[in-house]
């Protein structure tokens, strides 16, 4: 589901009832449009905030698997720079607003518009019970057979071995099947992995947990 809005005050509570009522006809559980609908408030307000060359409008994407197993929110505005996460005090009265999109959702971020100008800015939920097919891991414990996702695409795992920077930091480097070049990074480097058949999340979010898995 994509909708547009004008960028004024009223068009976070418009977000939010499009997104409950767009769950209702999909019959999302329960449990999914409270959270949803704090993030993309959130969202949405952050994107009728910032400033934008014209009157450009908010671009709201709305994308949900199941019965809201899994629901991804984008909004996106023509305003430059990348959003932060803030740490406001006790006495700040504001601040909070991506604070609160990292707390509920499973994974957020911004991407560049391909076409045009500005950002969006998206959201992953997920129901509770439902284990994350994706994880993020430290460099040192990705293992063959696993996908790593860089240059924006998914590589399947070959090889991985140790090595030691110049300066004597520890280093992995990780050789993709696909031929493509290997990766050099520091060994606490976060990379987002899946297995390779993407059918077992405790596989990779046990990774984590376990020791790296070197070969040459």
């Amino acid at each position: 589901m994509t909708f547009r809005l004008s960028r004024c005050r009223s068009s976070v509570p418009k977000a939010r009832a499009a997104l409950r009522a767009k769950l209702g006809e999909w019959r999302a559980d329960q449990s999914v449009p409270d959270d949803g609908e704090l993030v993309l408030s959130e969202l949405v307000t952050n994107a009728v905030r910032v400033p934008v060359p014209g009157d450009r409008l908010v671009g709201v994407r709305i994308e949900c698997r199941g019965r809201g197993e899994f629901l991804r929110l984008e909004v996106s505005d023509a305003g430059a720079g990348r959003p932060e996460v803030q740490r406001p005090g006790e006495l700040d009265k504001g601040g909070r607003g991506l604070l609160l999109v990292q707390t509920l959702a499973h994974r957020w971020g911004v991407d560049e518009r391909p076409a045009g100008i500005g950002k969006t800015v998206w959201a992953e939920l997920l129901s509770p019970g439902v284990a994350p097919a994706e994880a993020q891991i430290a460099a040192v414990s990705v293992r063959p057979g696993q996908c790593v996702r860089v240059w924006g695409a998914w590589h399947t795992v070959r090889a991985v071995r140790s090595e030691r920077y110049a300066s004597g930091g520890p280093a992995v480097v990780i050789v993709l099947s696909d031929g493509g070049p290997a990766l050099r990074l520091h060994a606490a480097e976060p990379l987002t992995v899946r297995t390779a058949a993407a059918a077992d999340p405790l596989t990779v979010r046990n990774a984590a947990l376990t020791g790296p898995v070197i070969s040459s």
